[in-house]
């Protein structure tokens, strides 16, 4: 027996070997073939989000983000059933509390995984309906809230943006793929009385909490979104109407640029007002020529 005792143990380790390396080969088949199904439903969202990017009537828009965004999660919800995924979409928050004490930064990772799964959930649970939206250049922005919140204690007007469509890049870089988008803000809010007097103005760039590739965090995340916030100060309680321009500029990998202008002009609500009497902090004084501030004035030089 003892004679044939290496023979078994060299056809146990051929056999196991054999199994080892099916197992090994039969993984790799499953997250291939994983990796092209989850190719193909991101290829038909591309194809089908094109129009929804640029459909000039408003109505059409609102009307049609429903089912597009059923049809995408319905498609990502038979892919992770097929391919045992994570339903929770919570894999980044995982792989974050696994290595929090040795992050410094493992709160504010966590604080941009919690802003992408609130927009990402109301994606996918059909309650995304932006309060105003426009399109220019290909790209659609959508001022998805505005709501009167307190930050750091102070009651701040909290302008939620999303932008569909900025040209992007995933690049190579060895070890990881960096996925570089380009989209850059400049924006101006105008403040005006009811006669149309300008009585300030503000400026800014990127916005807040900005998020340039929203599937770093959630790899369902629908493609192509930039997501971000500004907060505002309540104005002065005559103002009467506002008028933002936000001037957004991206550029494509093949060196093309495109420059988009969205203008929102709306009536302040009254939420967003300091109370009667109350000054503007943070409020400086320029120099403006008189038909530029009053245009009453500019009428009557004419």
């Amino acid at each position: 027996m003892k004679r044939y005792f290496g023979v078994i143990v060299l056809v146990a380790g051929v056999l196991l070997g054999a199994i080892m390396s099916y197992r090994s080969a039969s993984a790799r088949t499953q997250e291939a073939q994983r990796e092209a199904a989850a190719q193909r439903i991101r290829a038909d969202y591309l194809e089908r989000v094109a129009w929804l990017r640029v459909n000039p009537d408003e109505n059409a828009y609102r009307e049609e983000l429903k089912p597009f965004f059923k049809t995408y999660f319905e498609q990502v919800d038979d892919h992770l059933k097929a391919f045992n995924g994570n339903k929770n979409f919570d894999g980044y928050l995982q792989e974050l509390e696994k290595r929090a004490e040795k992050d410094e930064r493992a709160g504010d990772r966590k604080a941009f995984y919690d802003y992408t799964r609130k927009v990402f959930d109301s994606l996918r649970e059909g309650r995304y309906r932006p309060v105003w939206t426009a399109t220019d250049k290909g790209m659609r922005l959508d001022v998805v809230s505005s709501d009167t919140i307190m930050v750091m204690g102070k009651p701040q007007i909290r302008l939620q943006l999303a932008l569909w469509g900025a040209q992007r890049q995933l690049k190579d870089e060895g070890k990881v793929l960096k996925m570089l988008t380009s989209a850059t803000f400049d924006t101006v809010w105008k403040l005006t009385d009811a006669k149309g007097k300008l009585l300030g103005e503000m400026r800014g760039g990127d916005p807040s909490m900005k998020i340039d590739h929203p599937e770093r965090f959630i790899a369902e995340f629908p493609p192509q979104l930039v997501l971000g916030h500004y907060d505002l100060d309540l104005m002065p309680n005559e103002v009467a109407k506002l008028d933002m321009t936000i001037t957004v500029s991206s550029r494509s990998p093949s060196g093309g640029d495109a420059t988009a202008t969205y203008v929102w002009k709306l009536d302040v609500p009254s939420e967003w007002k300091l109370g009667a009497g109350e000054t503007w902090e943070g409020a400086t004084q320029e120099e403006r020529p008189e038909e530029e501030i009053d245009p009453a004035k500019k009428a009557a030089a004419n």
